[in-house]
């Protein structure tokens, strides 16, 4: 009988990779990914807060502060192997070393299905 180890290691494993990220970086990282081979990601246009405070804008003469900062969202699921280089893509192509770059998110994908066609796993990606 096969421990749970054992079983683990028999499955495909694939990453989902969350990144929000300045959406001024997002060509630039969408090229260094799909240079990896990356076929599939979605991305968002989302609002967030942090550390860093929204700047003054001008709305008809009238100087205001926005709430919320705008970001892109990024999710992408790849296989184990590749998850080490697209977060490498994103540290390197995001960063502008001020705060407000973003973060990044790293969780277990168990499986991933193809509606078209019923692939599985990494072959639905």
């Amino acid at each position: 009988m096969l421990n749970f180890q054992q079983i683990s290691n028999l499955i495909e494993k694939m990453k989902k990779i969350e990144a929000i990220i300045r959406t001024s970086r997002f060509d630039q990282i969408h090229a260094c990914i799909s240079g990896l081979g990356v076929k599939f990601l979605s991305f968002y246009e989302i609002k967030g807060m942090g550390f860093e405070h929204a700047r003054q804008e001008m709305y008809r003469g009238v100087s205001y502060e926005p709430a919320y900062i705008p970001r892109t969202k990024l999710e992408i699921v790849v296989p184990d192997e590749l998850k080490d280089e697209v977060i490498r893509c994103i540290l390197k192509e995001g960063k502008t070393g001020e705060i407000g770059d973003g973060k990044i998110f790293v969780f277990d994908v168990l499986d991933a299905y193809r509606i078209r066609n019923n692939d599985t796993g990494e072959n639905a990606l």
